[in-house]
Formats: C-alpha cells, structure tokens, sequence
C-alpha cells in the first residue's frame, strides 16, 4: 500500500494497481483481498490504493505507474448503498471503513476513480470490478438519480468490466496483457464487458444482412481486415453466440422496453447455456459476453487457503467494523439459487453452488485457532445462505440452473438435492477440532430448505445457536411475499413451530429473530397493517427491519422502475411516495412513540382506526384531541 512497502519486496515496479473504495483488510471476506492474492499467487506484482482522496489525482499516483492495467472497485458494496440510506440520508456510519467513519468514498465511486487515473496515467488500461461495476454493466434504473443510467462502461474512461466472481477473468487478463496483446483486442474472455465501435456494430450488421439475403448466413465468412481496431474473424458465429436488447435510448424511454431488456439478460445468467448481449448507446456499444464458468471445489479450496492475514493493513489505528463481523468466520460456498427477487445474487455469483471441501474448511479453521486472539468461537459458517452447502441439481452439470422456473418457489423442485448431510459432517468435525468451544449459526438459515432435513434442525438447535437463530421471512402478506419469490407465511410458523419443540426437547431457550422488510413492490399500506397485526397477535417484534431499497439488476428493482411485472407483465402496487414509504416502515415499529403520528396517519389513509384505542387487538392508543 505505499512505496516502502513496495521497496521492501524488492520490487521496482507494480504489474497491477487495485484501487478500492472500502479500507484494505487482507481477509477472504473481502473482494479486493481475494482478487489480489489471486494476482500474487499467479505470480503478478500487486499494490492496493485504498479509499483514495478523489479531488485530484493525487493519491493515485503514489504507487507509480502499473505496468499492465488498473482494476477499480467500489468496494465490497455499491458506494449508494454504502453512503446512503433507503431514504436517501447519509449514513452515520461505513462499516468497511477504520473507525466506521463515512466520507471516505464518493458516490459512484468506480467512475469518480477511473476519471482521476485517467487523469493521472493516460495511457494505463483500466479494469473495472466488484459489485458495483457488476451491477451496472448494462443500462440500469439507479435510484439515486430516479433514472435510468448508462452501462458504467460507457460513462467511465474504462476499458472492460469483470462481471461476477472474477478470479479466472482476472488472471487470464493479466496473463495476455502480459503476453503483451492490446487490451483492445481482447474481446474473448468469457464474464468480461467490453466496448465496440457504433461503426462497426453497424457494419456487422450490415453484413449479416447482406448474407442473409444471399441465403448463406451460416457460412463461415471471414473478415480478416480490421475497422477501426475490431477484428471479427466470423459474423455469422457472432450473432448465434449474442442477443442484442433493446438500446439505452429504447430503455430510457419505455419501461416495456427496459423490462424486456432486463428480462433477456436475466435469463442469460447461465455459465453453462448461457449467451453474450449486445447493448448499444449512444455513443458507444456495450457488449457483454457469456458468464464465465464457476470454479471447480479445487480452484476454491485453492483461492480460500491463499496465505491471508486474516487482519486489516497495520497502517491502520482504529477497528473496521465489518472486519470484525467475520473475522473468525468461514466461508464454506457461492452461489444461492434462493431466488428472492430483491437479491442481487442471481446476477453476480449466480444459482448454481460451488462448495469447498470439508478438508479445505477444515485446515482454515485450524488456522483460526492458531491466532492469539481466537476465544474458541467461529461465529458463521456459511456462504450467501448458511445451508446450501454441498446442494446441488442433477441438471446443473448440462444445462445450469432452469430458465423456465424457480429451484424454492413457488415450492422446491424435487429435482433439488435438500440434504444437508455434507453440511453435519463439517459442522460436526468442526466441533471437534482442539481449541474450538463453539460453532455458532446465527444468521442466513433458509428455514424452507431446514425443514427438509429435521437432523439438520435437531444439530442446529442442540449445538449452533447461541440464543438467537436470526432469518428472513421479510413479510406475512401473501400478496407480499409473492411478489418477492419467497415462501408465505404458512412456512414460516410450520418451522417457527419446529423450532420451538426441538429447542424444548433439547432444553434451551432460544429465539427467533426476524428480518422484515417495508416498502417492495406489491406492498400496499393495507399489507403492512396485515403484517403489524400477524406480529401483534403471534409475537415476533423486531427492531431488524429494512425499507426496500432498488439496487441495480435485481427484479424487484425493474418492478419498481417499471410498475410490472417482467416475466408475466402483471401490473403491481407501487410505494414511491416518501411519505407512504415512511408510513410502511412505522408500521414495521408501531409500538414506538416517534412513530405514533406516522401510524395514526397510515391507519386513517386505510382506513383502520379501529386499531387505534385500548382494546387488545389495537396497534396504538388513542390521545386525548
């Protein structure tokens, strides 16, 4: 991270500069440390510029000049989602900084970035990655602006985006700019967007109609000569392996349009079927190719047992708060083919699950005892869900997951493996490692998936909760949780239920936690009453809520830009209001006094004062006036 350091390796100069909006914290946790120990471990020269200051160029410059590209990323999170509140306020704290201080990152950080290393080294190819870069890779509704916005590549002074988990991407990468191709030239490198020329987008086509009309389409045609620095050896092999969506200009305009768009990449998220998509804007054309394939359980037990520290950079004075969450945690797999539709993972690690081995799992955790500050806890095991671990699809191999329906809802496939047998026997031989006290699973259960396997649910009460098993039903309207992909309410009090005899059976007292969520598409004010009304007369208050915020690519976010539905085009509900949205979210928290006129207001909108007074079933008292 800083000239010294660099010396001190021997070095005299860097192959490769990651630029990042969160502080460096050298743990498999976080993107920016996987990505560059991967770099290392191939045997490339890597420095790391973290949370630079971004008024001038300054602090770009201080580790010179990287010899092969600059890769720039947000950090572990969207900059909007690390900055900014659902309701748009600044956040008071930024875990992923020292100190949790905020005001350390810009918005929209990966083009503020890329703009200041132009800036600085003209001519250094730049590479963006992460989930922000991820997300916004083609044409996105962004609710900052409340618009729709341009790929991220074709307003950054960037090169290409590594889309997804982006170990392979970047190495090949490094690899051929090292072998000293032009950065223009590669186009080939499958979970990569890149750039081409309106002229020649248009030319191809121009060529392809021209032998369509001569009927030979499918021949090989070959364009050896290069226009304006593109190069296609076979136009009619071009367009069987890419989709072209509706444009910026199309997508800006009309919401059909944009759903359409959105529905076609959605359903090309595929690593084994999946196709490349041809976006045009104005200026330039936004070609992404096909995902790149998941790591086999080899290369990810390889990519975990990287020599991390474990440990935030030692420049460093005060704690980061989010390395404090994880520090003795495991990372056992990728991927959830949950499907909610609010979640973003479908598009970034994808359905499909990769699992590290049991052994590989193991030997970091013995690593974890090792540390002097280890107090016999390891406080998650998991990946996006604590329970997929070791699932699969007998039809993932050959096709990936389904295009035509989802693996959970509107119940599970049978075609599923739900066993968590794989998951106990690491859990177990977890338990038994000298200097481990505790395994605890607090969070990310997938309670319809837990209910499949009443052994999993037995070890989980007997041995992995310590008090609170925290998870996610999000709502209790059936309107609700449809619109979000995820299983209703009936599910929810069938383990709720469960949960409760086993943790009698086995002699503890431990609770439910619920996370909730206000605000999503399909939720009317009446639902969230329904919902204030299920938690007065079943229990289950919670201070864990979250107002729905539209993040890019998800498709809760296309149905709040566009107010349908994009697979089934059924109209739906939506609060865009502020002040709907603020009384939705009082809802969630009746009982407290700030909210009292906001849930007062919402009921009399409802028209529900009969849950205002001092009868058992109302929500809040009446006040005198």
């Amino acid at each position: 991270m800083s000239p010294e350091e660099v010396r001190a390796r021997g070095w005299k100069e860097l192959d490769i500069i990651l630029v990042t909006g969160d502080a460096y914290v050298d743990h498999s946790s976080f993107g920016t440390a996987i990505i560059g120990r991967v770099l290392e471990d191939a045997g490339f020269r890597v420095g790391i510029i973290a949370q630079p200051r971004w008024d001038n160029p300054e602090d770009f410059k201080k580790l010179g000049k990287p010899r092969l590209f600059f890769s720039v990323s947000a950090g572990n999170t969207d900059s909007m989602v690390s900055n900014l509140t659902p309701g748009l306020k600044l956040r008071d704290k930024d875990a992923y900084s020292q100190g949790g201080r905020t005001g350390l990152r810009p918005n929209r950080a990966v083009i503020i970035y890329s703009n200041r290393i132009k800036e600085a080294f003209p001519d250094v190819p730049i590479v963006l990655g992460g989930i922000e870069a991820s997300l916004r890779r083609l044409a996105h509704y962004d609710y900052l602006s409340d618009k729709v916005r341009q790929s991220i590549l074709a307003d950054a002074p960037a090169d290409l985006v590594v889309y997804g988990m982006g170990e392979l991407q970047i190495v090949e990468l490094a690899k051929r700019l090292q072998a000293e191709e032009e950065i223009r030239e590669i186009r080939d490198i499958p979970g990569t967007a890149w750039k081409m020329e309106i002229k020649a987008w248009k030319e191809l086509k121009e060529r392809v109609k021209e032998k369509e009309k001569k009927q030979d389409v499918d021949k090989p045609h070959n364009l050896c000569e290069e226009k304006d620095g593109e190069v296609y050896e076979n136009v009619a092999e071009f367009f069987k392996n890419y989709i072209e969506i509706p444009s910026f200009s199309d997508v800006s305009q009309d919401k059909t349009a944009f759903a359409k768009a959105f529905r076609v990449h959605f359903l090309e998220q595929n690593p084994v079927t999946g196709k490349g998509i041809v976006q045009p804007h104005p200026k330039t054309v936004i070609v992404q190719n096909r995902p790149m394939r998941l790591l086999t359980d080899a290369e990810l037990d390889h990519v975990y047992e990287l020599p991390f520290t474990g440990e935030a950079h030692p420049s460093y004075t005060e704690q980061v708060p989010a390395l404090e969450m994880v520090r003795f945690s495991l990372t056992t797999h990728r991927g959830c083919f949950g499907g909610c539709a609010f979640c973003a993972i479908t598009q970034h690690q994808g359905r499909i699950i990769a699992s590290r081995s049991i052994e590989s799992v193991l030997r970091e955790a013995k690593r974890l005892t090792q540390k002097p500050d280890f107090k016999g806890i390891i406080n998650g095991v998991g990946g996006p869900s604590a329970n997929m671990y070791g699932m699969e699809c007998k039809t993932w191999e050959k096709k990936g997951a389904c295009l035509d329906k989802s693996c959970l809802y509107p119940r599970i496939c049978p075609s599923m493996s739900t066993s968590h047998k794989k998951l106990l026997e690491l859990m177990r031989l977890l338990r038994e490692l000298p200097g481990v006290r505790q395994v605890f699973t607090g969070y990310g259960v997938r309670y319809d998936l837990a209910l499949e396997d009443e052994k999993y649910l037995e070890e989980l009460c007997a041995h992995h909760i310590s008090g609170q098993l925290r998870i996610a039903p999000e709502h209790f309207s059936k309107r609700v949780t449809n619109s979000m992909c995820k299983p209703g309410r009936e599910v929810y009090e069938k383990f709720s239920e469960k949960f409760t005899s086993l943790n009698r059976k086995c002699g503890k007292k431990q609770y439910i936690v619920n996370y909730l969520m206000s605000g999503h598409p399909g939720c009317t004010l009446e639902d969230m009453i329904e919902m204030a009304e299920y938690v007065r007369d079943h229990g289950g208050y919670t201070e864990q809520v979250q107002d729905f915020t539209p993040t890019p690519m998800t498709v809760s976010t296309c149905m709040y830009y566009t107010g349908f539905d994009p697979f089934t085009g059924k109209k739906m509900y939506v609060a865009k209001d502020k002040k709907e949205k603020a009384m939705q979210r009082a809802l969630m928290h009746y009982r407290s006094p700030a909210n009292y006129e906001l849930v007062y207001e919402a009921l009399e909108k409802a028209g529900r004062l009969d849950l205002v007074g001092n009868a058992h079933k109302c929500l809040i008292r009446r006040k005198k006036g």
